[in-house]
């Protein structure tokens, strides 16, 4: 794709997010109009907009990379995070919104009646744990697309958001998010039909499923970073650059079968038809690439049936606990409108998830030297030039990088916003509109920081794992708090460290300790399927054990919860022909 191409659709998308956010600061007065929007937001709009935030890079770029490399395993992903929303819907949306909290911690206060349960459900960081992502997706994009280093990205999307956020607060982040989901929708839809008509057109495209994939034209590769290589059979090709200690200046190379070392800087180039090496990291026997098309074949794990059954705990039961999603039913006019803006949203969400793994297979098709390189993140913004080309595949291609921007912003402004009222509350001194500014500057910094001085993650795994700590933290909190009477503040407390605490700890081993293999990988990298039950199983055994702590307002705490909200306008009972009605 051209630079000038992209240069404008990411210029164009940042300008709209702007413009509309600043619309906030005409309506945007009170101290509610920046936390809820004076829970005023009608189920459409609401819908809308929590499509738009919810549907990050890992959405966007990061589940099409997955399918493309990994395989149809990770189809769980879209399917987790579409499925969340059913959970949301049947146990949380109505009662969340009844219990008038503005934040998480401010739902453990008014539930349990303690601040030191406020203050440890404030601590966990989630929402900077599910940012860092996001800008490390920006930089990805804007690289690929204007030519620029990728911690500017990051930076930009910071500023951005941050300004948006501080002018219009919630109500005018909800119309910047609407309209950044009707843009991430048409940024993929309209070039997957211009794609899958080349496609159709291909002679031969059935092949998109073949193993080992191929090289469909001379293919020229370098290799960002030293890889190692497995190949199934002899290889020939030529390269430029270091292969196995050996220096090469253009010349032929021939691979054997076995693992081969590729140094960093060093350019391959591959004649039609040749299979894609696989790349590995280690000397273990092949274990993905053999089986793209199958079940439980995804990447490198020698548990792969645990991996499913950790990535469908974690999606299927982190949404909940998502503190951007949820602070958006907050902004509900009352329970029924939250269940009715959860309906609208599954099927926003749903429709959206049908169109990643659609660029996942046909990535793998077209743009098979992303697999090479690891880069296959970038398999959707790639494939408008690899099918396409000319100014049709730059328009199209830039039209995508605007989606992949909006992507980024929508969900980076709904996080910061939710960290913000966090901070704003339960950090800084006082309430009030310049606290709640000043608090965003703080919910940006530091993942900002992080994003710059951190490696590349890959999108959808880092979101996966903070999917993880959601599940293992607040999806109990919110599930006893609003479904048991007998939980107490110690029970909550103990709760959110063992199962959040325990999850944040493998997180962090994951991203940043020492390379794990066997159980120990599988156990740190999919922490859901243990971490979920302890947190459970923990509020659970310390409430039991501490039943005289049940906070004394528990009843009309559950009533609050769980009774329907009269309509608005009416009195408790209108007599009508001397008939009293409710």
């Amino acid at each position: 794709m051209s630079q000038a191409y992209g240069i404008v659709a990411v210029s164009a998308a940042v300008l709209a997010t702007l413009v509309i956010g600043s619309l906030g600061l005409r309506v945007s007065r009170t101290t509610s109009d920046f936390y809820v929007a004076s829970r005023t937001v009608p189920p459409y709009l609401n819908a809308m907009a929590v499509s738009g935030e919810y549907l990050s890079a890992a959405s966007f770029l990061g589940i099409a990379g997955l399918v493309a490399a990994e395989g149809v395993q990770m189809l769980w992903f879209p399917v987790g995070y579409a499925a969340g929303y059913l959970v949301l819907l049947a146990f949380v949306a109505a009662p969340l919104r009844r219990s008038g909290a503005y934040t998480l911690p401010d739902f453990a206060d008014s539930r349990l009646e303690s601040t030191a349960a406020r203050r440890v459900a404030g601590v966990l960081v989630v929402g900077w744990l599910y940012l860092l992502p996001q800008l490390q997706g920006a930089g990805l994009t804007l690289g690929l697309v204007t030519g620029a280093p990728h911690w500017l990205g990051g930076v930009l999307v910071a500023v951005v958001v941050t300004l948006a956020v501080a002018a219009g607060g919630m109500r005018g982040i909800t119309f910047v998010q609407a309209f950044q989901y009707c843009l991430k929708l048409t940024a993929l839809l309209v070039p997957a039909v211009f794609l899958l008509l080349a496609w159709h057109g291909d002679p031969r495209p059935a092949s998109a499923v073949e193993e080992p994939p191929t090289f469909r034209r001379h293919t020229e590769v370098t290799v960002d970073s030293t890889v190692r290589l497995r190949i199934g059979t002899p290889l020939r090709a030529a390269a430029t650059g270091a292969v196995d200690g050996r220096g090469y200046d253009g010349g032929p190379l021939v691979l054997e079968p076995g693992v081969h070392e590729i140094r960093a800087g060093t350019t391959l180039r591959f004649p039609p038809r040749t299979p894609v090496p696989e790349r590995v990291s280690g000397d273990g026997p092949a274990d993905g690439a053999a089986g793209w098309a199958a079940p439980l074949s995804g990447g490198e794990e020698e548990h792969p049936l645990y991996a499913t059954y950790g990535l469908i705990c974690a999606t299927f039961l982190g949404t909940m606990g998502l503190p951007h999603v949820l602070v958006r039913f907050y902004t509900n006019p009352d329970g029924r409108a939250a269940r009715r803006t959860t309906v609208i949203v599954l099927a926003l969400v749903g429709g959206f998830y049908l169109l990643p793994p659609l660029y996942g297979l046909l990535g793998r098709l077209y743009a098979p030297d992303l697999l090479l390189t690891g880069d296959t993140d970038a398999a959707v913004l790639v494939l408008p030039e690899r099918l396409i080309g000319g100014t049709a595949g730059d328009l199209l291609g830039a039209l995508i990088a605007a989606g992949a921007c909006a992507a980024f912003l929508s969900t980076a402004s709904g996080l910061i916003l939710s960290v913000a009222g966090v901070l704003s509350q339960d950090v800084l001194p006082s309430l009030g509109v310049r606290r709640f500014r000043l608090a965003t500057l703080l919910a940006v910094a530091v993942p900002g920081t992080v994003s710059v001085a951190a490696g590349q993650l890959p999108v959808a795994s880092a979101v996966g794992l903070a999917f993880a700590v959601a599940a293992s933290s607040f999806c109990p909190l919110l599930m006893l708090g609003i479904w048991w009477r007998g939980l107490t503040p110690p029970g909550a407390i103990a709760g959110l460290l063992a199962g959040g605490g325990g999850a944040l700890t493998a997180v962090t081993l994951t991203i940043a300790g020492p390379p794990a293999r066997g159980w120990a990988h599988s156990l740190l990298a999919w922490p859901a399927v243990w971490s979920v039950p302890l947190g459970f199983l923990t509020m659970i055994l310390v409430s039991l054990a501490t039943r005289n702590r049940v906070p004394a307002g528990t009843e009309a705490a559950m009533a609050r919860l769980h009774l329907p909200e009269r309509p608005a306008g009416r009195s408790l009972s209108t007599t009508r022909r001397g008939v009293t009605t409710p």
